[in-house]
């Protein structure tokens, strides 16, 4: 029987899943989750369907079977495109949440009309994506672009936060070349005024984009309204989570951060984006 006080599981085939973690934490303060970063195994956006399907399915299996999770955030975009549909039917009973890019929120945010789509190749190439953007299609101009490498560039980088580092320069290069062939950004008739990150790692160069694009530019990300639908499941199931465990006056819920990679960058991640102890990480294999 599934009780309010198991842990909601969230994946992704890395450390970029930890922005929706992180929005999920600040929305569910009372929840315990459970983190698994695929790492052994990314990038997903590169490699095909049949192989990210196998691998979220193995996952869904593993949190379930060793971690009793009562809900399940799929936190990758390619792992949604792939297998959410899949997961869904094998697992009917459980509360299940998957990302896509945000199309949907980009409309009420674009003013000129024009939107720029960031997301690897596995994301903007799937059926999934493509159903997506034939039900906005007349509501505003798409202008998608595949970030090839940006995603595993960022996962590379966590260990090294120092902008000096060959990564951060690998970072800054991707983002430029992938933004300069989508055109113009800015507030003015034909331009992008608005870009979706399409990737739950490209939050985490926010900092690079925002230098190309421009101040005025909004970025639309999956975080927050992920969280939001979350709640909304685990209100609807009877699953929510009410108070900390030990009562109102104890410490935020644990968190548990897994990998099937390296250890040191999620440790590193989890310190620099969640300010989580290396401790609360521990490396896991799932074949």
């Amino acid at each position: 029987m599934t009780v309010p006080s198991q842990p909601i599981g969230v994946f992704d085939s890395g450390v970029g899943g930890l922005s929706v973690l992180r929005a999920l934490r600040a929305e569910l303060p009372y929840e315990r989750f459970v983190y698994l970063a695929d790492s052994a195994h990314a990038p997903y956006g590169e490699r095909g369907d049949a192989y990210v399907g196998a691998r979220t399915h193995a996952i869904t299996q593993y949190l379930r079977a060793q971690h009793g999770i009562k809900a399940l955030v799929v936190a990758c975009n390619t792992a949604t495109a792939a297998a959410i549909h899949e997961v869904r039917s094998r697992h009917a009973d459980l509360p299940l949440v998957g990302l896509e890019p945000a199309l949907k929120p980009a409309l009420s945010a674009t003013r000129t009309g024009r939107v720029g789509v960031i997301g690897t190749r596995g994301t903007l190439t799937s059926a999934k994506f493509a159903k997506l953007l034939a039900s906005v299609a007349g509501q505003a101009e798409f202008v998608t672009q595949p970030c090839d490498g940006l995603a595993h560039a960022i996962e590379r980088s966590v260990a090294q936060p120092l902008p000096s580092h060959p990564s951060a320069t690998e970072i800054r290069a991707l983002c430029t070349r992938h933004l300069r062939a989508m055109g113009r950004f800015g507030t003015k008739a034909g331009q992008m005024d608005t870009l979706v990150l399409g990737c739950t790692h490209y939050i985490f160069a926010a900092d690079d984009l925002r230098a190309l694009v421009g101040p005025q530019v909004r970025f639309i990300e999956t975080g927050e309204p992920v969280a939001r639908q979350t709640r909304r499941l685990l209100q609807s199931a009877g699953l929510l989570a009410k108070e900390p465990l030990g009562g109102a006056h104890a410490g935020p819920p644990p968190v548990q951060l897994l990998t099937t990679g390296a250890l040191d960058p999620l440790q590193a991640a989890a310190q620099r984006w969640l300010e989580l102890p290396a401790d609360c990480c521990a490396q896991v294999v799932i074949p």
